[in-house]
């Protein structure tokens, strides 16, 4: 069911509207998508669907499985892995890309197989992980399958932990990494403010003189995008360069993916010039401030016959930056909404639309705990319903 929305409670907003078109990206990528968390607006998108392999994007996936093992308790970070001699041999030397320089036999803990994922994008260290947690590779894949199903990544399948070429039973779309990102910063948002940003790791010795080895994160936002902490490059002759990306800049949080670039220079050059756009060219707008009831939901077999909707935090829309763009609102959700429900619980959403723009769609609760009728309740709720 479709609820229009009262004209009252966007009067600020529309005060003095200007026609504004979207921004205009000039993009050298191949792929790209850009959407801004705050508000649920997709800034930017070119072939966003399209099938690529991810390379080592990938293994954002591997680190979400990891993340939610953690969060159960299924799993702990001073938890240590055996590295096999079977699995150290395939995944070292110049020919096994990507390294944690991770040594046979060693027992290395999730944390620190983690960090060698995350900031080196070591191969070696996410096969170590998945055998680890699932006893073989093949059985972790399905358990990454399982996860993207679960977060609504419709276009994508996982036949490595790790991105490496498999004749294409790996691939991904630019939207669903987005969204990836996206449910990774919102499930675990303390494992990924501690393992996505470090400025490097070190793990592993050199050759002869056995020195530390350090390497940086190949991030190509940290340090260059104010508020950057996140997430994952990629890089193989198939895919090209990649990068999934995510920065927040005063409460605006942005998600970008770049992929099919064909240096790695051009790869930090395009994610930087992306992200800078994507805070620059557009503005976040209040339109209901937190607490603030929205409108009302039908009830079905409940003790009240509606419930209140309201803002479970300040909600915002994406705008052209300098503009405000005349817009049109609406509640939706599915309904009557059956009893019981929960105070707090999602049960529809402000649907903002503006010229030029996708529709961006903000979340709205329940304002109170509505139970179930009782006896005669649902008897008067059965006939009015038999009889229309």
């Amino acid at each position: 069911m479709n609820k229009l929305l009262a004209a009252p409670l966007l009067v600020a907003l529309l005060a003095n509207p200007t026609i504004a078109a979207a921004p205009q990206f000039q993009g050298t990528a191949p792929i790209a998508y850009m959407e801004d968390l705050s508000s649920g607006a997709v800034l930017y998108q070119h072939d966003a669907d399209r099938r690529m392999p991810p390379a080592s994007m990938a293994k954002m996936m591997t680190v979400y499985v990891a993340f939610d093992l953690i969060k159960k308790g299924e799993l702990k970070l001073d938890q240590t892995m055996p590295v096999r001699p079977d699995t150290w041999q395939k995944w070292h030397g110049p020919q096994a890309g990507s390294t944690m320089f991770l040594s046979s036999g060693e027992n290395v803990s999730v944390e620190n197989l983690l960090k060698g994922i995350v900031t080196l994008s070591g191969n070696d260290a996410c096969v170590v992980l998945a055998e680890g947690i699932s006893g073989t590779e093949q059985t972790f894949t399905d358990r990454m399958n399982d996860a993207a199903k679960r977060i609504g990544l419709t276009n994508s399948h996982f036949g490595t932990s790790n991105g490496w070429p498999d004749g294409g039973a790996t691939y991904v779309t630019a939207r669903d990494l987005a969204h990836l990102a996206a449910a990774t910063i919102r499930d675990f948002p303390d494992l990924y403010k501690r393992f996505y940003s470090l400025p490097s790791f070190t793990w592993g010795k050199t050759l002869g003189a056995g020195a530390d080895i350090t390497q940086a994160n190949r991030d190509p936002l940290l340090g260059r995008v104010a508020g950057a902490d996140g997430l994952k490059t990629g890089h193989t002759d198939e895919a090209g360069y990649g990068f999934t990306g995510s920065a927040e800049q005063n409460g605006r949080r942005l998600v970008m993916v770049v992929a099919g670039l064909p240096t790695y220079t051009g790869r930090a050059e395009e994610s930087v010039r992306f992200m800078d756009w994507g805070f620059r060219a557009w503005q976040a707008k209040p339109v209901v401030a937190a607490g603030r009831e929205v409108s009302t939901a039908e009830v079905q077999m409940g003790s009240a016959r509606s419930v209140g909707l309201v803002a479970p935090k300040q909600l915002t829309v994406t705008l052209p930056a300098g503009a405000a763009p005349q817009l049109k609102a609406k509640v939706v959700y599915e309904g009557p909404v059956r009893a019981p429900i929960k105070q707090g619980q999602h049960i529809a959403d402000l649907v903002i639309q503006s010229p030029d723009m996708p529709e961006q769609r903000l979340p709205l609760v329940a304002a109170n705990d509505v139970g179930e009728a009782g006896f005669f309740g649902r008897a008067w709720a059965g006939l009015t319903s038999l009889f229309g």
